[in-house]
């Protein structure tokens, strides 16, 4: 499968265990099945990305990264991004725990331009979870992450971003949007030492993504 992606999209590190998934089970039906906006306690030993991609996959939930951990409801925002799905107002989610923590945890404020990608690459009865990061390349030098919240939330109400073709892979998007007002089921704090990919992430030239991306919108991540 990998031969027909490009070698700078990641892949998802190994899998939780069937142990890890019977716990992931109990603190699902404990603190975000009653879906009253509480914060998780997570004591468990397994990673928060796993724990967060697992309620993706096995209870059909959507996830939102931010810097607040105070959010009772999501309001529609309309994000500066060229992308014609991205370009309305919204509710953005993630159907993907990795990329959610990635916004929960990059410091906006130090790194405001970010390129970056998280699909699901299909293969017959064969799924694997891809991504990429880049922040501007100066952010790598200063204070590039800090501590956030990633938020559960219901998937009802939501659209999913068209899938497409790549070269004999059916590509499936990570991305989701809500036109509605969005209440979280539950939120969990997290920290840059739970990304798994911190020391992978890319810097760009921020003059030199827009020139690329406009002359070739199609050609991400415009790295040459």
């Amino acid at each position: 499968m990998t031969g027909a992606l490009p070698d700078y999209y990641l892949p998802r590190p190994a899998a939780w265990s069937a142990d890890d998934a019977a716990a992931f089970e109990r603190l699902y039906a404990g603190q975000v099945a009653p879906g009253d906006g509480r914060a998780i306690s997570y004591d468990l030993a397994a990673p928060r990305w796993q724990f967060l991609c697992w309620l993706v996959e096995s209870h059909g939930v959507l996830l939102h990264g931010s810097d607040r951990d105070d959010i009772e409801q999501f309001a529609l925002h309309h994000p500066n991004d060229k992308d014609p799905f991205a370009d309305r107002p919204g509710v953005f989610a993630a159907s993907d725990g990795i990329w959610a923590m990635f916004f929960a945890v990059v410091n906006r404020p130090v790194a405001p331009s970010l390129v970056n990608a998280s699909f699901v690459a299909v293969e017959g009865q064969v799924r694997t979870s891809y991504y990429y990061f880049s922040v501007n390349a100066d952010a790598l030098d200063g204070d590039t992450w800090r501590p956030g919240t990633v938020y559960v939330l219901p998937r009802a109400g939501f659209e999913q971003q068209q899938g497409e073709d790549h070269e004999g892979l059916w590509i499936e998007a990570n991305q989701w949007v809500s036109t509605r007002p969005v209440r979280p089921l539950a939120r969990l704090d997290v920290s840059p030492e739970d990304f798994p990919f911190i020391y992978d992430v890319h810097g760009h030239d921020v003059e030199t993504v827009i020139a690329r991306a406009t002359a070739d919108p199609d050609a991400f991540p415009w790295r040459k």
